[in-house]
């Protein structure tokens, strides 16, 4: 039946719309054959806790687990503290390694796939060196694959700020998978997603930056699973996974252009690492068990209303997409409150998260419409706006 409100727009005006009935989604119940996914989750903050800007993160841990344990229950592996998990934006070192430990103890108890972030945010002010930089990603590693994850390299800021050319990083990175115990996943985060790494790989430019990735890589295939790329382009990353040695797999980050990237043409496909896995579970389980069965017309069908919806969330200044993530998780019922460490719920204006509601309902993503509605008149309430919520097709 779904509920009818009001929702504000920029323009300070307000706007009457239905909340449908969400779509029946399919849960699967064998893991996917044809593709690996990961969903990079997020953080849910302790509402009772200090998550003020630069003070140390204060986590609900039951509602952050209970989320990482509805994707295991939708097929999904779990990409953990990542920047999804607001690593350089609020989510600091010491919670770092005790998200880690926890949601690792939550997939073997699942029988699910985790990967986990490596990185060198436990580096307090400017590195002074390459090789301190190299040993802070060595700490990392050395802990991530003691919990039984996956190691997945992050691109670090620290790095980008000390190293002079490519063959900075390619040292460093080939020490890095030279003491990984496992296949690492290799991260390649562009700037929408954080400024500091421009020029990441050592060049500005995106082809000469790819030829240093290649070079790694082909330099010891055997010890990496893939490279997750993010940078909006869906063109460069059919060139580079195209390129890529056989067994090493694309890990699309590509919040944009996901359907067509994970179907794939030509014999190519991408894996998926994506943080819009995280938003629209349900459907991404159901389109990746329609591939499963070579039915692409409802893997299509089962992602295109949410394009829209991902389009909206990563919308410029795109870092802020962890925003939408958590608002979502609240309205549909994940976690009793719709805080961030960091206090980064305030990152985007309530039309931008109004928005956000419509286009989820619009996906069927939207469990229980009148929670949502009902939840999201109270983050309007605030601001002093009225929603008048009344069931659909009931009197206004």
């Amino acid at each position: 039946m779904g509920v009818r409100l009001n929702l504000p727009r920029a323009d300070g005006s307000l706007e009457r719309v239905t909340l449908g009935d969400p779509r029946g989604w399919v849960v699967p119940t064998a893991p996917f054959r044809t593709r690996v996914a990961f969903a990079a989750a997020h953080v849910v903050a302790d509402p009772y806790g200090d998550n003020t800007p630069g003070a140390p993160a204060v986590v609900d841990w039951e509602s952050t687990l209970g989320f990482r344990r509805h994707l295991f229950r939708h097929g999904l592996g779990v990409a953990e503290a990542m920047d999804t998990a607001q690593r350089g934006m609020g989510l600091d070192w010491a919670t770092t390694r005790e998200l880690v430990s926890r949601s690792s103890d939550e997939a073997r108890l699942a029988g699910a796939r985790i990967a986990a972030g490596v990185g060198t945010d436990q580096l307090t002010g400017p590195a002074r060196s390459v090789g301190q930089v190299r040993d802070a990603y060595l700490e990392q590693l050395e802990f991530v694959e003691s919990t039984g994850a996956q190691a997945i390299l992050m691109a670090s800021r620290q790095l980008a700020a000390v190293a002079r050319d490519a063959d900075d990083y390619l040292r460093v990175y080939s020490d890095l998978l030279d003491r990984a115990d496992q296949p690492v996943v290799l991260h390649w985060l562009g700037p929408a997603f954080d400024p500091v790494l421009a020029g990441y790989w050592g060049s500005s430019e995106v082809g000469d930056a790819t030829a240093t990735v290649l070079d790694l890589i082909r330099s010891r295939p055997e010890k990496v699973d893939g490279i997750k790329v993010s940078l909006l382009d869906a063109d460069h990353e059919r060139g580079l996974r195209a390129a890529l040695p056989t067994g090493v797999r694309l890990y699309t980050g590509d919040d944009f252009n996901y359907p067509e990237l994970i179907k794939g043409e030509g014999g190519h496909h991408s894996d998926a690492l994506l943080g819009i896995f995280a938003a629209i579970a349900p459907a991404a389980a159901t389109a990746l068990a329609a591939l499963d069965e070579g039915d692409e017309d409802a893997y299509d069908h089962a992602l295109a209303a949410t394009v829209p919806l991902s389009r909206h969330i990563f919308s410029a200044p795109t870092y802020h997409y962890k925003a939408g993530i958590a608002l979502l998780s609240w309205l549909t019922g994940h976690q009793p409150s719709f805080t961030m460490v960091g206090g980064l719920q305030s990152a985007r204006s309530l039309p931008h998260y109004a928005i956000t509601l419509e286009l989820a309902a619009a996906a069927g993503l939207i469990p229980d419409p009148d929670l949502a509605a009902h939840r999201f008149a109270r983050l309007a309430a605030v601001q002093g706006i009225d929603l008048d919520i009344q069931p659909a097709g009931g009197a206004r």
